[in-house]
């Protein structure tokens, strides 16, 4: 028999566990990780089956398909997915909205699958938008990783294309999967913190896992903090297959490109949204859609063979490198369009349920291990957070083409086979469905040779040169914004030998940028980690900068114009008209809800309260005043805060002269060149023309 005490060790048993091991930890790559501690238990299964390596997933051969035998991964995940009821353990935070794809560019001579035949086809769609690590409650605007999740409802089923806002992951193989999420996730002993990665138990993981450098980049980046989502690509991370009617299969990485250009927040503005507006992508979203300014992506595709994939630097099959866009151009072949949205929120943004293995026949997979498992997981995830085996059968979830199989009972059934037969094959003249050999699901007849092993292919192995790449690739603006993510981040971590290890790896990415973190946490920079394989140079991707990519319009944009009594109304109604014609949208802030009675008598009603619509929550500001509100304003902290965070985050500011008191009390009596005064009414279209460049950088410099 077994006692309770060692089946629940008391808190002095395991208080040694919150501290850092003092002895040496050996970071390697795949299989070749070890970690020396003569003291630590043996690792089993919950079965007490010893373990012997639980970084690598067994696979048949080297770059094989991952294996179903391997009872080690299938627990561990299998344990995972269940942990939480009935909240998703990751991306509990989403919104969804319906709308369609159209087909652009037929590609028929690549894929069979139904979206692609013919140009102006259109396919039903939902996504779901979502950030990974907070819960349901958690706030819009935490710098984490978008998930960009598209179900389309086709004529051969539903297909899922289960992405992120970010082309690469942090690990390369699912094994991996429930210790990058413990350890972004609250910690277990008290519960925080929430919705955020800048604590230890996160920071000692990562500078335990080279390969996760590469994404690390992009997360410290403004890639995660995103302005909105229709202002953020989309990627489905993986290399998939494409197959043609003939049988002929071609690889295809996807990407969704919106069409009003990418932006994101810089990080102050992302604490301070979070605190005036934390459902502020939900309802840009919302309040899009309503207003007819439908949100809408393209469909990119690279596509390459064998040929390609045998030539190039990295491997395709490993989910932490891209393939610049520099190097195979995007083909666009559709366009994604946001119409409607939901009636429910509960019946479909959190019923939803998406599995990467729900694909049609045209689209196939390839043995990227991470994508293997996730293709193992997801099912089982939805099936327990659901409450059985019938998710199909919400509406949200189910095909909107005709479907026939002989599952049946189960949990929650709303449909069951008819007749005397639920078994197949069977002889009866009206004996259900059947297989369609010409027409059904095929997969692409790939080689699987070599032994079974746990191990990581060593084309996976640099860890560095495209974290690298990514990292030159920004402007000086992004780079200092990712420097100042590593030093905030890492400044929350108690343990100084957690900074130390991740400044150990930055140096393999850049010497600068180590060297810039390094100085702003106070360190001495340690020596470089030692890399599996060293890291080679890459060239500049443009395609891989925000900036670089920004928007050419102020369309899809909010403009708050901070308004008081006496201000003068031509000019008010000329900022509106320039805005409007411009695409953009309008908010007007008064020191009262109530609004303002301009100088020529009209009132002009708020949508906000100056305390409740800081300059945060918008993309460019107008101050129209008149004097004496002006003043009074000046001794508002709301109304100087509004400006002053306007200046501080580099946006395009306009001010009528009558604005001066204002200005002068929060100290701005030099305007730059992101600042302008409104003299009459034909300077309007100038100032929305120049809000064109959404941030007036030159200020932060």
């Amino acid at each position: 028999m077994t006692d309770n005490k060692t089946l629940y060790p008391s808190t002095a048993d395991t208080q040694k566990g919150t501290e850092i091991a003092d002895h040496p930890v050996e970071v390697g790559h795949g299989g070749e990780w070890h970690q020396q501690d003569p003291g630590a238990p043996r690792m089993t299964t919950a079965q007490g089956t010893p373990v012997s390596d639980d970084q690598n997933t067994l696979t048949g051969g080297e770059r094989g398909p991952s294996l179903l035998e391997d009872f080690h991964l299938r627990e561990k995940i299998f344990h995972f997915d269940h942990e939480r009821i009935p909240e998703r353990v990751v991306h509990a935070r989403g919104y969804g909205a319906h709308g369609y794809f159209e087909c652009t560019n037929p590609i028929p001579e690549l894929t069979s699958a139904n979206p692609f035949q013919e140009a102006g086809k259109r396919t039903p769609t939902f996504v779901r938008f979502s950030t990974v690590a907070g819960n349901k409650g958690s706030f819009d605007l935490a710098r984490d990783v978008r998930g960009f999740a598209v179900k389309m409802y086709t004529e051969d089923g539903n297909w899922d294309l289960v992405g992120n806002n970010i082309p690469v992951f942090f690990i390369q193989d699912a094994m991996k999967f429930p210790d990058l999420i413990h350890s972004v996730k609250e910690a277990p002993d008290r519960a925080f913190p929430q919705a955020q990665s800048a604590h230890d138990n996160f920071w000692d993981f990562i500078s335990l896992m080279p390969e996760s450098m590469h994404m690390m980049q992009w997360v410290m980046s403004d890639r995660a903090i995103p302005r909105s989502f229709r202002f953020m690509e989309g990627f489905g991370v993986h290399t998939f297959r494409f197959v043609n009617a003939e049988g002929k299969s071609h690889y295809v990485k996807f990407h969704w490109k919106p069409k009003l250009g990418l932006q994101s927040v810089v990080w102050d503005e992302a604490v301070k949204i979070n605190g005036a507006d934390p459902d502020f992508h939900r309802r840009d979203l919302w309040d899009a859609i309503q207003n007819g300014d439908f949100p809408e992506w393209e469909l990119g595709l690279q596509i390459f063979d064998d040929e390609f994939a045998d030539k190039f630097d990295f491997d395709v099959l490993d989910a932490t490198k891209i393939i610049p866009e520099e190097d195979l151009p995007i083909r666009v072949v559709g366009r994604l369009v946001l119409d409607r949205t939901v009636d429910n929120f509960f019946a479909e943004t959190e019923q939803v349920a998406f599995c990467t293995q729900n694909i049609i026949p045209g689209i196939d997979f390839t043995n990227d291990p991470l994508l293997q498992g996730r293709n193992f997981s997801y099912l089982d995830t939805q099936t327990k957070r659901l409450g059985g085996p019938n998710f199909t059968h919400i509406p949200i979830n189910a095909p909107r083409c005709p479907f026939h199989h002989f599952q049946q009972d189960g949990h929650m059934a709303m449909h069951n086979p008819t007749g005397r037969a639920n078994y197949e094959p069977n002889s009866w003249a009206q004996g259900g469905p059947r297989p369609d050999p010409k027409a059904g699901f095929k997969s692409h007849p790939t080689e699987t040779p070599g032994p079974k092993r746990r191990l990581r292919p060593e084309s996976f192995a640099d860890h560095y040169s495209q974290a690298r790449q990514f990292y030159i690739s920004q402007t000086p603006v992004e780079q200092d914004h990712i420097a100042n993510g590593f030093a905030f981040e890492l400044s929350k971590c108690v343990v100084a030998d957690i900074r130390n290890r991740i400044l150990s790896h930055l140096q393999l990415v850049d010497e600068g940028l180590a060297a810039k973190v390094a100085d702003a946490l106070g360190h001495d920079l340690p020596a470089p980690a030692t890399p599996a394989r060293a890291p080679v140079d890459l060239k500049v991707s443009d395609k891989l900068s925000i900036l670089k990519n920004g928007p050419d319009s102020f369309k899809g944009r909010k403009m708050g114009i901070l308004v008081s009594d006496g201000m003068d109304k031509t000019i008010f109604d000329a900022l509106v008209d320039a805005v409007t014609a411009e695409g953009g949208m309008v908010e007007i802030v008064a020191p009262k809800v109530g609004g303002v009675t301009a100088s020529n008598g009209e009132v002009v009603e708020a949508n906000q309260k100056v305390d409740g619509g800081p300059s945060v929550l918008y993309d460019a500001v107008a101050l129209v005043l008149g004097k004496e509100g002006a003043e009074k304003l000046g001794k508002m902290l709301p109304g100087k805060d509004f400006v002053s965070n306007a200046h501080g985050h580099c946006k395009f500011m306009a001010m009528t002269a009558d604005a001066e008191p204002l200005m002068k009390a929060t100290g701005l009596t030099d305007p730059d060149g992101g600042m302008m005064t409104l003299k009459s009414p034909s300077d309007a279209p100038a100032f929305v023309q120049a809000c064109r460049a959404v941030r007036f950088w030159d200020r932060a410099a």
